[in-house]
Parts: C-alpha cells; sequence; structure tokens
C-alpha cells in the first residue's frame, strides 16, 4: 500500500512538473510582458542587436572601448546567434519580416528558456545523490517564480545560475551506493569555472564550496600523489586555456584589433605585432573587479545594509524556503559547536561539515557561503542571489523534510509570478510594440514621418525593440528617467515650441501615477493610449486612490501625442 501510494505520488509530480515546464515555454512565447531590470536587455540583447542587426540601440559603458567590463563571448553565443538565424532567414526570403520588436525580444528569451532545462536536468541527476526526491525537487523548482520568470530573461546572472548547476553536477562524482568514483571532470570544472568567472566575477563565490568538495574527495579517493597532480594540473590548464579564448575575443571585440593594420609598417615583426596585440589586451573581469571594488562606484548604483541578502531578497525571491534554511542553519552551527566542545572534552576527532550526512549540511553551505561572501559588497540586488535556487530545493526536497506550507508556497509563487512577469514596469514592452507597429506603419512609409519619443519615471526603453536602423534618422528617443517635474516640464515645452513641420509627432511615455505632472506643463494632447498593466516601484499607485475608479489609471502607461495647436 505505500509503494502504491509513492507511485501515486510520483505520478502526480511528473505530471505537475510537465504542466510547468509546459507554461515556462509557453509564457516565455506570449512574451512575458513585466520588465524586470535594464540588464536583461543591456547586458546581450541591445549590444547585439546594434552589431549584428545594424539597428539603433543604446550602448551600456560596460561595453564601450573606453570601459570595457563585460564579457561579449556570452552575448555572442546566446542573443548574437539568435539575432544571427533570424536576420538569415530574412535575407534569405524564407520569412520576410523576421526581424520585429517580437522576435527581436522573444528569440533571445527563448534561447534562454531552453538553457533554463539545465536547471531541471542538473536536478534530477543530483538529487539522489544528496538523498532528495527528485520529483519533488523538479516541482519546488519548476514551479518557483524565480524560475518561471528570472531564469526565461537574459541575465548574466541566469548564465551563472546554469553554470553552477553544470560545476555542482561535475562535483558531485560518487557512486549512487556511497562509494567514491574516479573523478573525471577535472578539465571541464576548469572550463566552466573560468567561463562562470569571465561572464560574472561573483561566480568565484558560487564556484568556492563545490570545488573545496571535490578537492576533497579527490584527496579522500587518490592515494597515489602523481595521480592527485595530475587532476590539478588538468583543471588549471583547461582554466588557463579557456581564459585565452575569452581573452583574445573580447580583445579583438573592444580594441578591433586588425593584423592588416598591425603589419601596414614594414618593419613590422611577429615580436611587434604581438607587444602590440599584449598593449591592447582586455580582461574584462579584472575591469569589472577594479570598478565594483570601488565604494564609490558602488553607490552610484545604489548601497544597500550588509544584511539586505538574508534579510529581505533571499524571502523576496525564495519565501519560506529560505526561512527554512536559515532555521535549519543555526540548529546545524548549535549541534557543530556542540560536537567542537565534545572533542576538546573527548579527543574524539575533528567533526566534519563537508560529508554526506543526514540533514545536508554540505548543501546548507553551497547555499548560504555564497550568499555570505555577496553580502560583503554594499550593491545587493535579488537577482544575484538566483543562483542558489538548486541547493535550495535540493535541501528543500529532502525526505525526511515534509513540504508543510504547501499552499503558502503556492500563494507566493503565484504573487511572484504575477507582480514580476506581469506587473512591474509591464506597460513598457507593450508600448514599445506598439510604437514600432506605428513607426512601421504603411502611412509611416509612404510620407516619411519625424518621431520623437519621450520616456519618463519609467525603466530604460531598450531602443532595439523600435526595430530603427542605423541609416534611419526620423526617429529621435529621449530618456528623462526620474526627472523631476521642472525638469520635465522643460523639455516637453522645448519639444514643443520645436514642433514645427507638419509631418512631426512627439510622443510622451509616462505611468498613470504621474500623469497629472505632464498636465501641468502647459500643453495639451491629441491622442491618449492607456497600456494596462503597469506597476512603477518607484512612483508607486496610493491605496485610497487604487480604491477609487481611477484604479485602472495609476496600474498603467500613458502613450500621450501631442497636440500641435498647444
Amino acid at each position: 500500500a505505500v509503494r502504491r501510494e509513492g507511485a501515486g505520488s510520483a505520478m502526480v509530480a511528473r505530471a505537475l512538473w510537465a504542466l510547468l515546464a509546459a507554461l515556462r515555454a509557453g509564457w516565455c512565447l506570449l512574451p512575458q510582458s513585466g520588465y524586470l531590470h535594464p540588464d536583461e536587455f543591456f547586458q546581450a540583447p541591445e549590444v547585439m542587436a546594434g552589431d549584428i542587426l545594424n539597428l539603433q540601440v543604446y550602448y551600456p559603458w560596460e561595453f564601450l572601448s573606453s570601459s570595457p567590463c563585460r564579457t561579449v563571448v556570452f552575448p555572442l553565443m546566446t542573443s548574437g546567434v539568435m539575432y544571427w538565424v533570424i536576420k538569415s532567414l530574412q535575407q534569405l526570403d524564407i520569412c520576410s519580416s523576421c526581424i520585429n520588436s517580437y522576435t527581436l525580444l522573444v528569440s533571445p528569451r527563448l534561447l534562454f528558456t531552453i538553457f533554463s532545462f539545465i536547471l531541471d536536468y542538473s536536478v534530477y541527476r543530483l538529487a539522489p545523490f544528496w538523498g532528495a526526491d527528485p520529483w519533488k525537487a523538479l516541482v519546488l523548482l519548476a514551479g518557483s517564480y524565480v524560475t518561471l520568470v528570472f531564469y526565461t530573461r537574459t541575465f548574466t546572472n541566469t548564465l551563472e545560475g546554469l553554470l553552477f548547476a553544470l560545476l555542482m553536477v561535475l562535483v558531485s562524482s560518487r557512486k549512487s551506493s556511497g562509494s567514491s568514483a574516479e573523478p573525471t571532470s577535472s578539465s571541464l570544472i576548469g572550463v566552466i569555472t573560468t567561463a562562470g568567472f569571465f561572464n560574472r566575477p561573483t561566480f568565484l563565490a558560487f564556484a568556492l564550496m563545490p570545488l573545496l568538495y571535490w578537492a576533497s574527495l579527490i584527496v579522500d579517493s587518490q592515494r597515489s600523489i602523481k595521480t592527485l597532480i595530475n587532476h590539478f594540473l588538468k583543471l588549471i590548464l583547461c582554466a588557463c586555456f579557456t581564459a585565452i579564448v575569452f581573452v583574445t575575443a573580447d580583445t579583438f571585440y573592444f580594441t578591433s584589433v586588425s593584423l592588416d593594420n598591425l603589419y601596414s609598417t614594414n618593419k613590422s615583426s611577429l615580436i611587434d605585432v604581438i607587444a602590440q596585440l599584449h598593449e591592447k589586451m582586455v580582461v574584462t573581469p579584472f575591469n569589472f573587479l577594479s570598478y565594483n571594488l570601488n565604494p564609490h562606484n558602488l553607490a552610484l548604483h545604489g548601497s544597500h545594509p550588509r544584511v539586505t541578502h538574508f534579510t529581505v531578497n533571499g524571502v523576496m525571491l525564495f519565501g519560506i524556503l529560505h526561512i527554512l534554511a536559515i532555521g535549519a542553519g543555526f540548529k546545524m552551527l548549535k549541534k557543530y559547536v556542540h560536537q567542537l566542545m565534545l572533542v576538546r572534552w573527548c579527543y574524539c576527532g575533528p567533526p566534519g561539515l563537508l560529508v554526506h550526512s543526514e540533514g545536508s549540511p554540505t548543501l546548507l553551505l553551497f547555499y548560504f557561503v555564497p550568499l555570505a561572501f555577496l553580502s560583503l559588497f554594499s550593491h545587493q540586488e535579488p537577482r544575484f542571489l538566483i543562483p542558489l535556487i538548486l541547493p535550495l530545493v535540493l535541501f528543500s526536497a529532502s525526505p525526511t523534510r515534509a513540504v508543510k506550507w504547501k499552499l503558502l508556497l503556492v500563494l507566493f509563487n503565484l504573487l511572484g509570478a504575477l507582480l514580476f512577469g506581469c506587473l512591474h514596469q509591464g506597460g513598457l514592452i507593450p508600448c514599445l510594440f506598439h510604437l514600432e507597429q506605428l513607426i512601421h506603419s504603411p502611412a509611416s512609409s509612404g510620407h516619411p514621418r519625424h518621431y520623437t519619443l519621450l520616456f519618463a519615471h519609467t525603466y530604460m526603453p531598450p531602443r532595439s525593440l523600435l526595430n530603427i536602423k542605423k541609416t534611419d534618422m526620423h526617429v529621435e528617443v529621449i530618456d528623462m528617467a526620474g526627472s523631476g517635474e521642472e525638469t520635465l516640464c522643460q523639455t516637453v515645452e522645448q519639444q514643443a515650441s520645436n514642433f514645427t513641420c507638419s509631418d512631426c509627432h512627439i510622443f510622451i511615455i509616462i505611468p498613470g501615477t504621474v500623469r497629472a505632472t505632464v498636465t501641468k506643463c502647459g500643453v495639451s494632447f491629441r491622442n491618449e493610449t492607456l497600456i494596462f498593466p503597469h506597476l512603477s516601484m518607484e512612483d508607486p499607485p496610493q491605496i485610497p486612490v487604487l480604491s477609487s475608479g481611477n484604479w485602472r489609471s495609476q496600474l498603467g502607461l500613458y502613450i500621450l501625442e501631442l497636440n500641435r495647436d498647444h
């Protein structure tokens, strides 16, 4: 009877995981309207749209040759590949209008969504090793809004989480019977660790515990010093080779090094060429660290208390699972201190934490050690912690640890998916879709028009979604960010005073919560388009207004077309 009950629950869990996996793929294609953070566009898709599709884009400072802080390898391998595919399809007339705002948004996201199933594979592989229920862990993973929303977006943090998952699979090399298997993944571990470091230098915080665990397994399983050294040499050599590949690619991208130019002088020798390449060499992780280790630079992006990850971001991402992990962590620490005291009194040998024991203390270390290292920096955003979902679901899916908070988990993830997948800055992407269709409408094509798009109190608009070629000069984008009322009105009045040509159109894009600000600028509008829903946490709606009949306006984004007869 117990076996039949277990088989039945496993079948239900498999069906639930399949449903959630379909939801993940389907929601990506809809697409999701929520806009999490500008980095989801400006760390890859926006840059590649400019480089490969020759579209008008905004290049962030990290990708400028004067301050190269991001490797170009991963953007090229992800967004770059997808944009090259749709460009080739259009050039071959297989798809006459492949390049549009929808494909520009969805194609990179779709690739990341496919990659997100690396997490599912990793959980399935790792669950038996760490004593977790595989399907219970998979349901926890697939049902988390972090997987549904964050892992389907083009963040470097998403790639960091996937590389962390692969690293955990590689270091967990013991047999299911508990005996040690011959470690054969030294080379791959070196490649993944280095690739993760170039993607985000913070990857070292996540890789620390897996690497220590892997080293301890090798030491325990190898009796020959020669074999031990061989493993570490393989890791170092592969890490160095991977680093050379990244440095070479970044150097050619950021400095536009041309061997023809280097050989242009008659007396240039191979040594001269190598010397010039060395002078121009770009090592993006070192530039990244140099910038982020400066407290003044971090303060420009926002400073937070050192406990923000522990007390706020962990709860925001993982809810009750984070709280339960903290409770288990304190119990583990108390038990370890007690064992340490017994060792001192009874000389019973050192207590070990890196052991596969009841309660999976090692998984807690895999979770809390990176969290502690990331907490050393004053700039702390929730997305920095998304790689930690893997050790957390493995720890939470232990057969001895019943999930008593199922209803709370479901409600928490529904709320998170609704907030971040739909509401948060949710009008901006549909707004860009609307403007792209307007700009490329047949009427606009027949009679060239000039468009001025002024964005205020929204996240930075990704210009690539407007699908404007660099050679087209009839669209101007002005990003006012969170400008005050006086500055905003001055800019609006200035644009209105320059409103001279008959085919000029000026649009102001602004959240409903600050709609009243524009009415004070002394201008009138001929058209108003409301896009719903749109929630701005920087300009949140007031509760009394939401309870009135004006709630839809407060949770919307306005596209206001300036009237010529203002």
